[in-house]
């Protein structure tokens, strides 16, 4: 019996950890200029707009098992050659992984944010319809892919030599 109170272990049978668990989801930053205005809603009425995208994923360990993961969304919208707007959303969450470590690059990179890309598409759309103008609503995001080709990309930086003079050398 004593031995028992000793081993705090879960028993047999016991439900295990989900391998991925949200904590926490939150804005850390965002942004949003519409420095052309009000000239720039008659120039949309007269020619399409220009609507540029960028994302991108960040990941860093709090704790053990406790993970920041940050979606950062740029979106420029121009007429011409005037920027009608630019939204800039950090969007952020803590996740708890319980996975192996072979799996934790791609679950901080893929999974989690796809578990946060819906909330910062809706943030978007929402701050661009506030600005007067219609909601940018972001189509799907290939995470997969995104991670395959940072993965490439590493890998090729290995084998041209040092990763960090590789770099310096291209910029």
């Amino acid at each position: 019996m004593s031995k028992k109170k000793e081993e705090p272990k879960a028993e047999e049978g016991a439900p295990a950890a989900p391998p991925i668990q949200i904590n926490a989801q939150y804005i850390k930053d965002l942004s949003f200029e519409a420095p052309s205005t009000p000239g720039i809603f008659a120039k949309l009425q007269q020619e399409s707009p220009d609507v540029t995208i960028n994302v991108d994923v960040n990941a860093h360990p709090i704790q053990e098992k406790l993970f920041e993961v940050q979606l950062h969304i740029r979106a420029t919208c121009e007429v011409g050659k005037e920027t009608a707007f630019i939204s800039e959303l950090v969007y952020g969450g803590l996740f708890t992984l319980n996975v192996p470590e072979e799996h934790l690059q791609a679950m901080l990179l893929i999974e989690c944010p796809r578990l946060l890309f819906p909330f910062a598409r809706n943030i978007v759309a929402d701050t661009t319809r506030d600005g007067g103008f219609p909601p940018l609503m972001l189509a799907p995001v290939d995470f997969v892919a995104m991670f395959q080709n940072q993965a490439a990309a590493a890998a090729e930086e290995k084998k041209s030599g040092n990763g960090k003079d590789a770099k310096k050398a291209g910029a």
